[in-house]
């Protein structure tokens, strides 16, 4: 979910550095990576005990979530997709499985269910998030778009409190992020190598 806007200083250079690491994967890394990050991700205690799941289909070189959410989907989890809308909000519906996708703008995958609205996220009990890096305090580091920056201001607004995961590969476990005020911290992050749960605030 990349939207264009002005990065902080600070941000910029290090979302180019893990974007050029990325792009260096190759086909098997990324498959042997994709099996971790849905074995480990169904072991989480944050996610395995949550009975809605609000997660996003990965593209490209991105940690590769479709594993874990056909796993999930497959185990009874309700698992809710995103969905772009002009404003670079999201709106959200159930996911069915892969013949419930369809190729949408800026190369996503998109359920093709009914859209329930972007105040569906609040029902989640874990929220999947994207992004390029986290640090020991949690922080995690962004594409820059800010359309999760809504949901997480969504959920703040809602009074809702849950369970924030991120996927990344091990490397992207940094010492710090440079982060902002509206920047929220995850409660844990998987890796292809297993998985670090920050605490709940």
């Amino acid at each position: 979910m990349k939207e264009n806007r002005p990065d902080p200083v600070g941000k910029g250079a290090l979302r180019r550095r893990l974007l050029d690491a990325r792009a260096a994967l190759g086909p098997d890394a990324l498959a042997r990576a994709a099996e971790g990050f849905a074995a480990h991700g169904l072991d989480l205690p944050e996610l395995a005990g949550a009975g809605t799941v609000a997660a996003y289909v990965s593209v490209g070189r991105e940690p590769g979530t479709r594993g874990l959410l056909d796993a999930l989907h497959a185990r009874g989890t309700r698992v809710l997709l995103p969905v772009l809308l002009p404003d670079n909000d999201l709106d959200w519906a159930v996911y069915e499985g892969p013949g419930g996708l369809a190729k949408a703008g800026r190369g996503l995958l998109e359920p093709t269910g009914p859209r329930l609205g972007p105040d569906a996220v609040t029902a989640a009990d874990a929220v999947l998030l994207p992004g390029l890096a986290v640090d020991a305090r949690g922080m995690r580091l962004g594409r820059g778009g800010g359309s999760y920056d809504r949901v997480l201001a969504r959920l703040a607004r809602a009074g809702k409190d849950p369970a924030l995961v991120v996927l990344l590969y091990a490397d992207e476990v940094v010492a710090r992020v440079p982060e902002e005020p509206h920047d929220h911290p995850v409660h844990a992050v998987v890796t292809p190598k297993g998985a670090t749960r920050f605490g709940r605030s």
